[in-house]
């Protein structure tokens, strides 16, 4: 296992960031659309908060980056602000199609409970974020948190039930992604989360 060197390791915390100031606004934006398409069953209009998630989303990641205020406590508030986007949209597509509910519920179930603890896990490490897993361990990394891996886990699953409506292909996705991220849970408990001591 590498240790974490100066350009992915922990710096001075502070909440209010440009970036911090991203994610708020896209959150805050993408939810209020999702609710506004629930209420007058519109689906373009929720693909228009799923637009709004998935840019800002991108956004806050690229400005921390550009303008070097990537921060752990950055990372965890986007961490959760993405699964209340990705919530608010999939609950609506729910109610709009609710053909698709199977699938969709899976996927939640794998993005909201099972990613969310893999995504948090970089606390236990001096790292910034989940971006940097890859000096704790590789593959983990490469599953999880790689531009591909976070591509299929975001935007597959999503394009493909809204171009296709296809459920049972849809469920197929959200399970093979449930269990690649139980193996990666299985492998993160292998190497082992530090845990303090108690008698610092």
């Amino acid at each position: 296992m590498a240790d974490p060197d100066d350009r992915y390791g922990v710096r001075d915390e502070r909440l209010l960031t440009g970036a911090t100031v991203i994610t708020g606004v896209r959150t805050v934006a993408s939810v209020v659309l999702a609710a506004a398409a629930a209420y007058e069953q519109s689906l373009t209009l929720l693909v228009v908060a799923l637009v709004v998630y998935w840019v800002g989303d991108m956004l806050d990641g690229f400005y921390a980056r550009v303008r070097d205020c990537e921060t752990r406590i950055g990372a965890v508030l986007d961490i959760m602000c993405d699964r209340f986007n990705a919530a608010a949209f999939y609950i609506g597509l729910a109610w709009l199609q609710p053909d698709l509910s199977p699938a969709i519920f899976v996927y939640l179930a794998e993005f909201m409970v099972v990613d969310f603890f893999l995504s948090i896990a970089f606390l236990a490490w001096p790292v910034r974020s989940p971006n940097y897993f890859f000096v704790i361990d590789r593959p983990t990394w490469l599953w999880n948190w790689s531009k591909p891996a976070k591509a299929v886990n975001s935007a597959l699953f999503a394009v493909l039930l809204l171009v296709t409506g296809w459920m049972w292909v849809g469920l197929a996705i959200a399970t093979a992604l449930l269990v690649l991220k139980c193996v990666s849970l299985h492998r993160l408990l292998q190497i082992g989360l530090p845990v303090p001591d108690g008698r610092g």
